[in-house]
């Protein structure tokens, strides 16, 4: 699985990358802010949101430490999709978020 930093994305974000990026954490969680540009699909609701995602594009995937993006990623990976999981999660983002 391949793994990101939070500085080292949020470094990427503030050189103008685009980066498709997926929250995975739960609604009340998201509630105390989600990085800006990322989309809100919780843990649970992956394999039933699949559509919703593009088998071409990268995603960045994000919770609040590192533990369910990572096992999100292996779902995805294993499903076809270009995943990295951001170690630390929001517990270690200080970057913005809205």
């Amino acid at each position: 699985m391949k793994e990101i930093t939070a500085s080292e994305l949020e470094k990427q974000l503030s050189e103008g990358q685009k980066v498709n990026m997926v929250d995975v954490r739960e609604a009340d969680e998201i509630a105390t802010g989600i990085i800006p540009g990322a989309i809100h699909i919780p843990l649970g609701e992956i394999p039933a949101r699949l559509g919703e995602l593009d088998t071409t594009k990268p995603y960045t995937l994000i919770c609040r430490s590192g533990g369910r993006s990572g096992r999100a990623a292996e779902f995805l990976e294993g499903e076809g999709y270009d995943i990295t999981n951001m170690t630390g999660g929001m517990l270690s983002w200080q970057g913005p978020i809205e």
